[in-house]
């Protein structure tokens, strides 16, 4: 058997392979009115069509914990049971076809309220269904992007309840596992890095004071999740600044709290955090992160960015850089990605019974 095609048993959950497909917002729920943040017909057929072509695992993309948690007005949410309700479909589908689904939960601080990318990403006010942003400091992520309101403590355990009732919802849905954003510049990612968070409480200042609150996430999400369901956190392992940002150590000394507070999994990304850098983008050039944090700390990863080639993901595996790949676009050209994958390693996946002629 290939190491791309082994299941993977993390707690009381066995995902049948190692092919994963991370979050990615559609951008295509409601904006306003109750059925604001509901998944729809496009993210039903948008996650069933990768369950069909034999993921093992399926995150949904970044959900708020809180309409103000959406980076935009567009996105799913997970603050109210008209949307458990909606989320139900989904994971049912994605279970009876053997995919395991699992669900980022998601705040994304002073990038929120932005108009779809393909309408330019930009921020928007109250005309386009936007709101104030808040972060750790009234510091903008770029000249483009509103100053945020800065949050009181009170306002800080007001997010973490948020978090922590998102998990409980999430669990009523239907998902196996949850996975918490603490990447890509949303709001747990402004808290840890220096370049974003300037308080001078203690919410600020030391490595300690800085990942507080990412830590109190964790542990009131894992507080109301399940022992034997596993939890994940995703990070930027890197702001790809010369200085004054988060760092390579700081992730490694940071995936050994993570690990002492419960969580499974490190879903190792980079970047988002700070505006203008260069990104030496490249086949698998996230995954060094990943494997250091595997290799000094035990903790299990699942490395991302630009993985294509099947032989490739296989490599990763079988080097022990990580223990699952993350496909993104890939997924998003072909949704089979890992029957082909399968067909070429000579490894096995589900095929519905439904497609038995392409076997």
């Amino acid at each position: 058997m290939t190491a791309l095609f082994e299941p993977f048993t993390l707690r009381d959950v066995t995902i049948p392979n190692r092919v994963w497909m991370p979050p990615m917002c559609q951008y295509s729920a409601a904006p306003e009115g109750p059925e604001a943040g509901a998944p729809t017909d496009w993210h039903f057929a948008h996650y069933a069509a990768r369950a069909t072509g034999g993921t093992g695992l399926v995150i949904v993309e970044a959900t708020g914990v809180s309409p103000e948690g959406r980076i935009s007005p567009y996105d799913l949410g997970i603050w109210n049971d008209t949307q458990v309700d909606a989320f139900r479909r989904i994971t049912r589908f994605l279970t009876e076809q053997g995919t395991v689904p699992a669900i980022q939960l998601a705040h994304a601080g002073r990038k929120a309220s932005t108009e779809r990318p393909w309408k330019g990403g930009a921020p928007v006010g109250p005309e386009g269904h936007g709101w104030d942003s808040v972060a750790p400091s009234a510091i903008a992520f770029d000249e483009r992007h509103p100053v945020p309101a800065e949050l009181t403590a009170g306002q800080i355990g007001e997010v973490v309840e948020q978090f922590a009732a998102s998990a409980r919802r999430a669990l009523a849905a239907g998902f196996e596992i949850a996975e918490i954003h603490g990447a890509h510049g949303y709001l747990i990612n402004e808290f840890l890095s220096p370049h974003s968070n300037h308080r001078t409480d203690a919410y600020g200042g030391s490595y300690d004071n800085r990942t507080r609150f990412a830590l109190e996430v964790v542990d009131a999400v894992r507080a109301v999740w399940p022992d034997d369901k596993p939890l994940f956190f995703r990070i930027s392992a890197t702001d790809w600044l010369d200085e004054g940002g988060w760092t390579a150590d700081d992730t490694v000394r940071f995936a050994r709290d993570l690990r002492a507070h419960g969580v499974d999994l490190l879903d190792v990304s980079t970047g988002g955090n700070a505006s203008g850098v260069r990104i030496p983008t490249g086949p698998g050039y996230q995954v060094p992160f990943a494997a250091r944090v595997r290799n000094e700390t035990g903790l299990p990863v699942a490395a991302v960015g630009m993985i294509t080639e099947a032989e490739q993901a296989e490599k990763i595996l079988a080097n022990g850089e990580a223990d699952a790949v993350l496909l993104g676009r890939e997924l998003l050209r072909n949704p089979s990605w890992a029957r082909h994958a399968a067909r070429e390693l000579g490894g096995e996946v589900h095929v519905p019974d439904q497609y038995h002629r392409s076997v």
